[in-house]
C-alpha cells in the first residue's frame, strides 16, 4: 500500500468527516477528508507545473500548519519524495539537507525567506521556492536562477486542472517501494543523514500500530509535536488518517492546555519533556488545592480526577510517548490520575515505531513489546543479557541517501542495528539501558551507562539536567573516568537559599551543587561515580525530541570537584 492509497481509502469511507482542525483568527476551522484530497491534488498539479517529476525531491520547510498535510500528500501523490525540514534548524544545517538531498523545489513558510535567499547560491538543483503566505514578502525580484512564488496563488491557479481526469495526480503512480520521505536524523552525534523511507515502510508501520493500539474513527488526536519528525509524522498524522480520525493542531506550545480544553482530544502523542511539564502543572495545581489534595490522599479520587481531566478537555483516554526515555514515576503518576500513558520506542530509520507497551498491561520502565510484524533481538549480549537492540521488518529504511558507508554500518545480515543498548525480559518487554556510542568503559573494563549516572544525579531537587561523559587524563593511555556536567535548577536553588536565609558567593553556590552531586552519586557503585564535576548555567542544546546533543559537549580539563 502507498501513502496515497491510505488517504484514498479514508476519503472513500469518511469523506465528509473532519480530517484537520486548526485555529486561525481566534476561530477553529476544519478540513474534511474529501477537501484534504482535493487540496493535495492541487498541490501535485502545482508542483508538476514547476517541473517536479516522479523521484524529484521537494523540501517541506515549515512548522506545523493546516497546509503541511496537504503539501505532503501532494508531493508523494505525484510520486516525488518529500524532504521534511525542521523549521528550527540553523542556516548551515538547512543548507546541508537541501544540498545533500538534491532538492529542486522548496515549499516553505514565508518567515524562512531570508534564510533561503542566503543559501540558494549553494544549492545546485534548487529552481523554485514556494512560500506559504508568500504575499507577505512578495513581490520580489526573480532575476536569479531561483524563482519565488506565493503558495496560495499557485495552488488556486492549479485547482481547476487538478479536478480534471487527466490531472498530474491521476497520471502519477507511486509504488510502495518508492521513497516517500528523506528524513534527516536530528541526531545526537553530528552531521545529519537522510533516511530513505518508502511508502511501504510507513504504511506497514501504521498497520502494525493499528494492531497494537486501540484507535477509533471517532478519536481526536491532538497534534503538538513537529511533523518533520518521524514519530509525530507516523503516530500523529499517518495513523489517524488511516483510521479516519480527526487531527487538531495546537496553536503553539504555550496554548496546549487552552487548546485541549477547546477541542477535547481523546488521544495525545507527546515526548517525555511535554508530558513531564503537563504532569508537574497538574500535580502543582492539585497540591495547591488543599481540600482536593487531602481527598486524593485519602483515596477519594473520582471527583478530583474529573476536575483535573476537565483541564485537559475532559475526554483524554490515551497518551503515547516516545522519542526519548520517560521517567517511570511520571507514567505511574498519570496512571493515578486515570490517564493511560503508553511508552514506545523507535527510530527515524524504522518509520519509526518498533515497540510499545500493551494497553492492557503496560510495564513502566520498559518500552513495551515488539509491534506485530516487527522482530526485535539483542545482538552481542553480555552476561547480564544487555546488548545492542536490533530490528527487522517491513518498516526498515532503504538506507541513508547518498551514503552507502553509513548504511553498511547499521545493517548486519538484514537486521538494523539501532545503536541502543538494552535487554528483553522473559515476558518480552524491552528495556533500554543506554547508547552504545555513549557507553563509558573504565580502565578495569567495566561498562558504565551514562543515563544511569544522569538519572541518579538528577534526583537532587537542585539539579535540572545532567550529562555524564567519559574523559581521560593526559597521562592515562587506556580507559575512561566518569565526568558529569550539571545544570542547576535556578528556581529551586533560589528557593533553597531563601529558605536558609543565606546569601552565598558564586564559589559557595558551586560547592553546594558539587556536594549535591556527590551525595546523590554515593548511592551508586564507586566506579560509576563522577570524578570530575562541571557546572553550566544554560540548558543543554537538544534535538526536537528533547535528546541532548552529546557530541557538542566534553569535559573541560581544568574543571574538578
Amino acid at each position: 500500500m502507498t501513502i496515497r492509497d491510505l488517504l484514498a481509502e479514508s476519503v472513500e469511507r469518511r469523506g465528509d468527516a473532519v480530517a484537520i482542525r486548526y485555529k486561525a483568527d481566534n476561530q477553529w476551522h476544519t478540513v474534511s477528508y474529501r477537501e484534504l484530497l482535493s487540496r493535495a491534488r492541487a498541490v501535485a498539479e502545482m508542483l508538476h507545473r514547476l517541473g517536479v517529476k516522479k523521484g524529484s525531491r521537494v523540501a517541506l520547510y515549515s512548522e506545523n500548519s493546516p497546509e503541511w498535510p496537504e503539501i505532503y500528500f501532494g508531493i508523494v501523490g505525484l510520486g516525488a519524495t518529500a524532504v521534511p525540514v525542521d523549521a528550527k534548524l540553523q542556516e548551515q544545517e538547512v543548507a546541508h539537507i537541501l544540498l545533500d538531498s538534491a532538492t529542486c523545489v522548496v515549499v516553505s513558510s514565508s518567515k524562512n525567506y531570508p534564510l533561503l535567499t542566503e543559501v540558494e547560491s549553494h544549492l545546485r538543483e534548487l529552481s523554485h521556492v514556494v512560500l506559504i503566505d508568500g504575499k507577505d514578502v512578495l513581490p520580489i525580484q526573480n532575476s536569479r536562477k531561483v524563482k519565488y512564488w506565493d503558495y496560495g496563488t499557485l495552488r488556486a491557479e492549479a485547482g481547476a486542472a487538478a479536478a480534471a481526469d487527466g490531472c498530474a495526480y491521476n497520471r502519477a503512480a507511486p509504488a510502495d517501494d518508492d521513497p516517500a520521505s528523506f528524513i534527516y536524523t536530528s541526531g545526537t552525534t553530528g552531521r545529519q543523514k537522510g533516511a530513505m523511507l518508502t511508502h511501504g515502510n510507513f504504511t506497514a508501520n501504521v498497520a502494525s500500530c493499528r494492531k497494537a493500539i486501540d484507535v477509533l474513527p471517532e478519536d481526536n488526536f491532538m497534534l503538538v509535536l513537529p511533523l518533520h519528525h518521524a514519530f509525530a509524522f507516523t503516530a500523529n498524522l499517518m495513523l489517524p488518517i488511516a483510521v479516519g480520525s480527526e487531527i487538531s493542531l495546537v496553536e503553539n506550545l504555550k496554548t496546549v492546555s487552552e487548546n485541549m480544553r477547546e477541542v477535547s482530544p481523546t488521544v495525545l502523542i507527546g515526548v517525555p519533556l511535554l508530558l513531564e511539564k503537563m504532569y508537574n502543572r497538574i500535580w502543582n495545581s492539585l497540591k495547591a488545592n488543599k481540600l482536593g489534595y487531602s481527598l486524593f490522599r485519602l483515596g477519594i479520587r473520582k471527583p478530583v480526577i474529573r476536575k483535573l481531566a476537565a483541564r485537559l478537555g475532559g475526554k483524554l483516554r490515551l497518551v503515547v510517548t516516545g522519542g526519548a526515555p520517560c521517567d517511570p514515576d511520571v507514567l505511574r503518576g498519570f496512571e493515578q490520575l486515570g490517564i493511560n500513558v503508553l511508552e514506545g520506542y523507535g527510530l527515524t530509520e524504522t518509520a519509526p515505531v518498533l515497540t510499545i507497551n500493551p494497553q492492557a498491561r503496560p510495564k513502566p520502565g520498559t518500552v513495551g513489546k515488539e509491534l506485530p510484524g516487527v522482530e526485535i533481538m539483542i545482538m552481542d549480549a553480555d552476561d547480564s543479557g544487555i546488548g545492542e537492540i536490533a530490528a527487522r521488518g517491513p518498516n526498515l529504511m532503504k538506507g541513508y541517501y547518498n551514503n552507502p558507508e553509513a548504511t553498511a554500518e547499521v545493517f548486519r545480515d538484514g537486521w538494523f542495528l539501532t545503536g541502543d543498548l538494552g535487554f528483553i525480559d522473559p515476558e518480552g518487554y524491552v528495556t533500554i539501558t543506554g547508547r552504545k556510542k555513549s557507553l563509558i568503559v573504565n580502565r578495569e573494563g567495566k561498562n558504565i551507562h551514562p543515563e544511569e549516572v544522569e538519572y541518579q544525579v538528577c534526583k537532587s531537587p537542585l539539579i535540572r539536567e545532567a550529562l555524564a561523559l567519559g574523559y581521560r587524563d593526559p597521562d592515562v593511555k587506556v580507559g575512561e573516568q566518569v565526568g558529569v556536567i550539571v545544570v542547576p535548577d535556578q528556581e529551586a536553588l533560589d528557593a533553597y537559599l531563601t529558605r536558609h536565609r543565606h546569601k552565598r558567593s558564586e564559589k559557595e553556590i558551586e560547592d553546594l551543587i558539587r556536594s549535591e552531586v556527590k551525595k546523590q552519586a554515593a548511592e551508586i557503585a564507586d566506579y560509576k561515580r563522577p570524578r570530575r564535576i562541571q557546572i553550566r548555567w544554560e540548558e543543554f542544546r537538544k534535538t526536537s525530541t528533547g535528546k541532548v546533543k552529546r557530541y557538542l559537549y566534553a569535559m573541560a580539563p581544568q574543571d574538578g570537584g
